[in-house]
């Protein structure tokens, strides 16, 4: 039996200083993987790189205007051709090397989807701010729903091919977390954690969710609470 590939979507939104160090960790993981990047319109140069891996083979999709993290997602996920897809930012806050233990809930059949749990892992850098507004949206999620997730908002999402090809995501920006969460349970697929490792990054190093994405956050979740 051939090892299950996966697809890895990176969105990427002016991110030149740390693109080519997580192109390279993704690349180091021992797994078959396919790699579509999907620049959201860059301005900062991240765009001349990406030319570059175009040559490389690797998949490059580009936007003409900037559209937002639910957008480039959509774009790749349409493309995307392997078994399983999981969402990867182009930032070094995530651990591509969690990519195993992240299959595994799947390949064992205890699992629809996964999510990395950076509250049940190791996590440095996140901010009290950005943690209460995390637990906060995932409890929300939980009485919602009546779901027991301990971290909705994560990016490490993984997801068999079929699943999120099946999804209509609406949301652009960062609501598309709280959008494929409640149409996930919704449907009552099984979401299965594990911890993952995080190293949080700061507004002057580049981090863009603010507390705007926040209120959205809580509207989307009302919102596809009572309809679909």
């Amino acid at each position: 039996m051939n090892p299950p590939k996966l697809t890895v979507v990176i969105p990427v939104y002016n991110e030149r200083n740390s693109l080519q160090e997580i192109i390279q960790r993704v690349q180091s993981v021992p797994i078959e993987k396919e790699i579509i990047l999907v620049d959201d319109f860059s301005s900062d140069g991240t765009r001349d790189l990406l030319r570059d891996l175009e040559k490389q083979k690797f998949k490059v999709l580009y936007h003409e205007k900037n559209m937002g993290k639910g957008a480039a997602l959509r774009t790749g996920f349409q493309q995307a051709t392997g078994e399983f897809v999981i969402v990867q930012d182009a930032d070094l806050e995530y651990d591509p090397n969690d990519y195993p233990k992240l299959l595994q809930p799947i390949l064992d059949g205890k699992a629809d989807v996964v999510y990395g749990s950076r509250f049940s892992g190791g996590r440095s850098n996140m901010t009290s701010l950005h943690t209460l507004g995390n637990l906060f949206l995932t409890g929300m999620t939980n009485l919602l729903y009546r779901a027991s997730i301990t971290d909705m908002e994560t990016c490490y999402k993984l997801f068999k091919r079929a699943t999120i090809q099946g999804v209509r995501i609406d949301s652009n920006r960062f609501n598309f977390e709280p959008e494929i969460t409640a149409k996930i349970l919704k449907r009552g697929l099984r979401i299965v954690e594990v911890p993952i490792s995080y190293s949080g990054r700061s507004f002057s190093e580049g981090k863009k969710i603010t507390w705007r994405d926040g209120f959205s956050a809580v509207w989307t979740l009302i919102k596809y609470r009572f309809v679909e």
